[in-house]
C-alpha cells in the first residue's frame, strides 16, 4: 500500500532552502528567501515549535528573523547557535527561548526582528499561538559574519560543525575547504580540494578526517590538507564510465547495535541529462577504510539531498522533481516514497532527533522526516512501527516446524525413526 500524501507542516511567504531540527528542543529552524532582487519576497529564519496536538504533529510560527537582502541556502546548528550560508558569507547567530512577557510589554523586541507569529498545524488547521501558557518569545542575536568563498559567482555552498561543536567546515563555489574555530571564528585551515564548486562536507566524529563532495567527479577524504583517500564507488561496476556521474551528497552515520562504529553513505547522481535518466546510485562505506561495502540504485529521480536518521537507521532523500523517500540504511533499500510531494525541487530533509524530546513528537511512529522546497513548503513524512517477531519466538516456530515433519515423516513412513 503506497504511503498517504505529506501533511503540509508550515507554508513560509518565501522559497525555503533548509531546515534544521534542534536535538534537545522540540523546536525546527527553516530558511530561505527571495535573495537580493526586488521582487518584494522576503528573506528569513523561521522558528516553528513543535508540538503534539490531537494525535497529530503541529507546527507553530514562534518568530521570524529577518535577513534583510540574504537569502540563506545552507545552515548548521550547534546547540543554540545557528551558521547560515548567506551568499558568499557565513553568518553566525545565537538564539534563545525565553517565556512570554507580561501583558503590556508585547511588542519590545530587542532583536528587532519582525514577523507574524500563527500556528499551522499538520492538517492545515491548529489552535491560537500561546494555547496553555506553551507559547515561548525567541531572541535572535548576531554574532559574527565571515566571507566563506571568493569565486566570481561566489556563493557559500556547503557548512557543517563537528560533533563537539568545537569545528566549522565550509566549502562552497571556489573549490576551497576552509575549516574555523567555533566560537572565535579564527580560521585553521584553507585549501583548494576540487577544481569546481564544493556540493557537501562531512566530518568525521574525532574532527581528524573531512569529507568533501565536488562537482568534479571526485569524493575525497582529507586529513588536514592531505589527501588521504579519494573514493571510487564504481570500482566494482565496470559498466559505469569514470565521468558518467558525480557525488552530490556525503553524510556520516551511525551503525545501529554497534557502539563506535561508523559508516560514510554518499550519493552519485548522472553527469548529464538524458532522454531516458540512469539511475542515481547510494553507496555505503566502511567508516575507517573508506572502502566500499554496498551500492544499489535508488531511482531515476535525480536526488538533491540526503539526511542520515540519530541511529543510523534510515536515509531520508529529496529529489529534484520534487519526490521524498527513506531508505534502510542497512541494505540500502527504499522503504517509503511519494512521488513528487512537493512542486519542486527538494531542497533539504531532516530527520527529526531521536532524543527524549523527539521520541515525543514521533506519536508511536518509527521515523518522522521533514522536507522543504522552493515551492515554500515544509512537509511531515511519517513512517510507521514496523511489526516483527522476537527472537524467541522465530525460534520457538522453527523448532515447531521440524517437530511437525518429523511427525509427519513417521506417520507416511511407520519405520522411519
Amino acid at each position: 500500500m503506497a504511503p498517504r500524501r505529506p501533511a503540509e507542516l508550515y507554508r513560509a511567504p518565501f522559497p525555503l532552502y533548509t531546515v534544521r531540527l534542534h536535538p534537545r528542543r522540540p523546536l525546527a529552524i527553516t530558511a530561505g528567501g527571495g535573495g537580493a532582487a526586488k521582487t518584494g519576497i522576503r528573506n528569513g529564519v523561521h522558528f516553528l515549535q513543535l508540538e503534539q496536538i490531537g494525535g497529530q504533529l503541529s507546527a507553530s510560527l514562534l518568530h521570524c528573523h529577518d535577513t534583510e537582502t540574504r537569502a540563506t541556502m545552507t545552515m548548521a546548528l550547534a546547540g543554540d547557535v545557528i551558521a547560515a550560508g548567506q551568499d558568499n558569507s557565513c553568518h553566525i547567530l545565537r538564539f534563545s527561548l525565553q517565556e512570554p512577557e507580561a501583558p503590556g510589554a508585547a511588542g519590545k523586541d530587542g532583536s528587532g526582528d519582525k514577523g507574524p507569529r500563527r500556528r499551522r498545524g499538520g492538517s492545515g488547521g491548529g489552535g491560537a499561538p500561546g494555547a496553555q501558557g506553551r507559547a515561548r518569545e525567541v531572541r535572535v542575536e548576531s554574532l559574527q559574519r565571515v566571507r566563506t568563498d571568493f569565486s566570481p559567482d561566489a556563493l557559500q555552498k556547503a557548512v557543517r560543525f563537528s560533533a563537539d561543536g568545537a569545528l566549522l567546515a565550509t566549502g562552497g563555489a571556489d573549490g576551497f575547504l576552509r575549516l574555523w574555530e567555533f566560537p572565535s571564528m579564527k580560521k585553521t585551515l584553507e585549501f583548494r580540494a576540487h577544481d569546481g564548486e564544493i556540493e557537501d562536507i562531512a566530518l568525521g566524529p574525532d574532527n581528524k578526517q573531512v569529507v568533501t563532495a565536488g562537482r568534479d567527479f571526485q569524493c575525497c577524504v582529507w586529513q588536514q590538507d592531505q589527501l588521504v583517500t579519494g573514493l571510487r564507488w564504481h570500482e566494482n561496476l565496470p559498466g559505469i564510465p569514470d565521468k558518467a556521474y558525480r557525488y552530490q551528497a556525503c553524510r556520516f552515520g551511525a551503525v545501529e547495535g554497534s557502539a563506535g562504529a561508523l559508516r560514510l553513505y554518499t550519493v552519485q547522481v548522472p553527469h548529464k541529462r538524458e532522454r531516458r535518466p540512469p539511475p542515481c546510485y547510494l553507496t555505503k562505506w566502511d567508516g575507517k577504510s573508506f572502502l566500499p561495502l554496498l551500492t544499489r540504485p535508488c531511482g531515476s529521480e535525480v536526488v538533491s539531498c540526503l539526511s542520515i536518521s540519530d541511529s543510523g537507521t534510515f536515509l531520508g532523500l529529496g529529489t529534484v522533481t520534487g519526490s521524498v523517500a527513506i531508505h534502510i540504511a542497512f541494505s540500502l533499500q527504499r522503504l517509503y516514497y511519494v512521488k513528487e510531494a512537493h512542486g519542486i525541487v527538494v531542497t533539504d530533509v531532516a530527520f527529526v532527533p531521536e532524543s527524549r524530546p523527539g521520541r515525543e513528537l514521533l506519536g508511536g511512529h518509527e521515523a518522522a522526516l521533514l522536507s522543504v522546497a522552493v515551492d515554500s513548503r515544509c512537509k511531515l513524512h511519517l513512517l510507521p512501527t514496523r511489526r516483527s517477531l522476537p527472537v524467541w519466538l522465530l525460534l520457538l516456530l522453527c523448532a515447531g516446524l521440524i517437530v511437525a515433519t518429523i511427525l509427519l515423516l513417521q506417520l507416511a513412513f511407520p519405520g522411519f525413526l
